[in-house]
């Protein structure tokens, strides 16, 4: 190890900023933090947790991950007592009472021309070796490079969690700090991250960027242009848009344009449920069903909302807790155009239209249209039970 670190220094005499780093050029007043930036590279990490084995290439870095097995948060507001692990954090939270807006945003383009000039970059002259794409500059390829190995060099000193680039980790602090900048000036709604922002914005606009190029549908997210659009092959994808069905279930006619869905559909009627929970026993008619129902028992919530926290074991109500932050709304009625977060919404609300009543009391045969007024109508039952007894 002391040998690559050694091949990484360059010295360069007569100048104050004698200690260089071979591998990206960055240069240091004092070899000791050269021999830190190091690390970045080699991945060396000498400082270990002794409470989970964990690493890390930095002794700071080592104790601020201790407070997170302590629970040690030292460093408190005084203005609303909220206490943080990092002295940083809760610098970054007092904006919120003061109001201070340390970061100015310059012109873009400007902004962008001088970094080009500082890096003397000439036209995509840094490709990458792993997929052959090319950059202006070496800093963006090695910021490219870490979607191939997976680095993640930027630490949340708060809770651990690591990011690949140093705007990600800035977005994700935000999150502890409470820290919302950015401001609609339509309805005042503020966000922790301009995306959650641009995505909002569009509720008043009406905008939607996002086109199939099949349908001409739009919408206002990538992420539901992408799930428009996500089929098994193409050839499914154009039976979608063209309506075709070809495959038909002998038990009811209902019709499916995949396979798949037509046999995951007969498991309805057949009462087949192939995928077992080895934990409570509990059996399930298809495999993703059993996977998130795991989740309740190892208590793990893997999706996470970098707006306030929040954390949840399945990636569909993640995303439809983000509606919460956006107000984005795209279920529309047809009847009347009132728009809805989640389609079970739009769904109780057209009842309100057909007249529809699809819960139905076994006690006396009275109908409702939703779930909840039929529970609270059981009620009444019970009450009736207990007093004749």
């Amino acid at each position: 190890m002391a040998t690559r670190a050694k091949s990484h220094l360059k010295q360069e005499e007569g100048s104050p900023r004698t200690h260089k780093c071979s591998e990206c050029g960055k240069e240091f007043p004092c070899q000791s933090q050269l021999m830190r930036h190091i690390r970045t590279h080699t991945g060396e990490k000498p400082y270990e947790c002794g409470e989970c084995s964990r690493r890390f290439s930095h002794l700071s870095s080592l104790k601020a991950h201790m407070r997170t097995h302590t629970g040690e948060k030292p460093y408190r507001c005084e203005e609303c007592g909220k206490q943080f692990s990092q002295l940083s954090n809760l610098k970054t939270h007092m904006r919120i009472h003061t109001g201070e807006k340390p970061y100015i945003l310059t012109n873009m383009a400007t902004s962008a021309t001088s970094h080009l000039k500082q890096e003397e970059c000439s036209p995509r002259t840094h490709k990458c070796g792993e997929c052959g794409k090319e950059f202006l500059c070496q800093s963006h390829l090695m910021r490219h490079i870490r979607t191939h190995t997976g680095e993640k060099p930027y630490e949340c000193g708060e809770c651990s969690r690591r990011f690949s680039h140093l705007s990600s980790l800035k977005d994700h602090i935000k999150t502890h700090t409470g820290e919302k900048p950015y401001r609609c000036e339509e309805c005042g709604k503020q966000f922790s991250q301009l995306s959650n922002l641009k995505t909002h914005i569009r509720t008043h606009t009406g905008e939607k960027p996002y086109k199939c190029e099949e349908c001409s549908k739009q919408f206002t997210r990538l992420e539901n242009l992408k799930k428009h659009l996500r089929t098994q092959n193409r050839r499914s994808h154009i039976r979608t848009h063209k309506g075709e069905k070809p495959y038909t279930c002998e038990e009811c006619s209902r019709q499916f344009s995949e396979l798949g869905n037509l046999k995951r559909h007969m498991r309805t009627h057949t009462g087949e449920k192939p995928y077992r929970c080895e934990e409570c026993s509990r059996q399930f008619s298809e495999l993703g069903s059993l996977k998130n129902h795991i989740k309740t028992h190892t208590g793990e919530k893997p999706y996470k909302c970098e707006e306030c926290s929040r954390q949840f074991s399945r990636l569909g109500t993640l995303k439809t807790h983000m509606r919460t932050h956006t107000g984005e709304k795209p279920y529309r009625c047809e009847e009347c155009g009132g728009q809805f977060s989640t389609l079970g919404n739009l769904k109780r609300h057209v009842r309100t239209h057909t007249g529809e009543e699809r819960y139905k009391c076994e006690e006396c045969g009275k109908q409702f249209a939703r779930l909840g007024s039929l529970k609270k109508h059981l009620r009444t039952h019970r009450v009736e039970q207990s007093n004749k007894s």
